[in-house]
């Protein structure tokens, strides 16, 4: 059976959880597969739920974890309020608005976002996407939906809980300003903020370990489990190759290149063991998005002429670390140690030589230099 059978039968098993029950009783596209080439460009549809358009993004990879739409709100318009009892982090594609965030019977708060900007309302708050502009906004949300929906099984619950947490949000002034606090805990990078304006241009922090000049960091948001982080890598350079859990959805910010996956049971050098039919190669460019499986090797290669910027949407906080997520990559930082040492991350100098050779001539086609060490 082939890769994408195997992913296809997994996909079609889904349909028997509550929340693509759900996801088909909204009415709205559904689109599916390993990536999407340019989310900007998904067909949507009237949403009445929301009051705006919509299309929901079912990906291989997030595996009942995470849950991904993206939507419209028309010039002049807003969506309906709502608030619900999953976890939900927003970045905006294009356009200016703001959003209204409030507790039943508190007042509001307001803040106003543009292209690339990223937030998270709080676990179970009311809260308001306002268009401001004279252009349609459209925005990615990734969620933890399914978990949610598939072990409670009740939308009434999971959309009219009356439950504040407060612990997480009691409309404190300042709670969407930008993050000032910044560290490192264990082997990362931590950026606490409740909003980011421009995920394109925020500053990084180097962590080469996981490839030659690559910068990534963390941020923490609202209190949640789902959170993110960014990075980046320079021109005619790519990460090592590594593997994690299932949910964690990228997306294209700068630059263009593709992304390798393949299943770790066949091993760090796929092609020297006559498994190349089994690798995964999915091309990325701005707006493009990308879903790796749990435990599937990937490792992303910058073709382009800039410095290639990526955005990650996943599990993983370190203020409130999640089980599965830890036993996925066999510890708390094994995304950052070699597979030799009990991580799960392939050194350059132990990858399969094919890696090397292909990258070398995909360079060659975008006449961009290698620099890689």
């Amino acid at each position: 059976m082939s890769v994408n059978e195997r992913m296809g039968q997994l996909l079609a098993a889904f349909e028997k959880t509550t929340y693509v029950r759900w996801l088909r009783g909204e009415g709205i596209p559904i689109h599916e597969g390993y990536g999407i080439e340019d989310v900007r460009q998904l067909e949507l549809a009237p949403w009445p739920r929301t009051g705006g358009k919509g299309a929901f993004i079912q990906l291989y990879g997030m595996q009942g974890l995470t849950g991904m739409y993206t939507a419209e709100i028309p010039s002049g318009g807003a969506l309906n309020p709502e608030r619900h009892m999953y976890e939900e982090v927003i970045c905006i594609l294009s356009g200016q608005g703001a959003t209204e965030v409030w507790q039943e019977g508190g007042r509001k708060q307001i803040f106003e976002w543009g292209p690339w900007s990223l937030f998270a309302p709080p676990l179970n708050s009311w809260h308001r996407l306002v268009n401001g502009g004279r252009e349609p906004v459209k925005f990615l949300a990734a969620t933890n939906a399914p978990m949610i929906m598939d072990v409670f099984h009740n939308d009434e619950f999971v959309f009219n809980c009356p439950f504040r947490f407060s612990d997480r949000y009691e409309g404190q002034q300042g709670f969407f300003n930008v993050g000032n606090q910044r560290y490192e805990k264990g082997m990362q990078h931590i950026w606490e903020t409740n909003f980011i304006p421009d995920v394109r241009s925020a500053a990084l922090d180097l962590r080469d370990v996981k490839g030659s000049g690559v910068r990534i960091t963390q941020f923490e948001l609202a209190g949640n489990e789902l959170i993110g982080h960014l990075a980046q890598w320079p021109v005619g350079r790519y990460h090592k190759a590594h593997y994690h859990g299932p949910g964690a959805v990228l997306m294209g910010l700068q630059s263009s290149g593709y992304v390798l996956l393949w299943d770790n049971e066949l091993g760090t050098r796929p092609y020297e063991s006559g498994h190349a039919h089994d690798v995964v190669e999915i091309q990325w460019k701005e707006g493009s998005i990308y879903c790796p499986p749990g435990g599937w090797f990937h490792q992303h290669f910058n073709t382009g002429a800039q410095a290639a910027r990526h955005l990650a949407l996943r599990f993983g906080s370190r203020l409130y670390p999640i089980g599965f997520k830890i036993a996925a990559q066999r510890r708390e930082d094994g995304v950052y140690i070699d597979v030799k040492k009990g991580g799960t991350l392939i050194n350059y100098e132990d990858e399969d030589p094919e890696i090397r050779q292909r990258y070398e001539k995909a360079l060659k086609k975008t006449g961009v230099v290698n620099q890689m060490p």
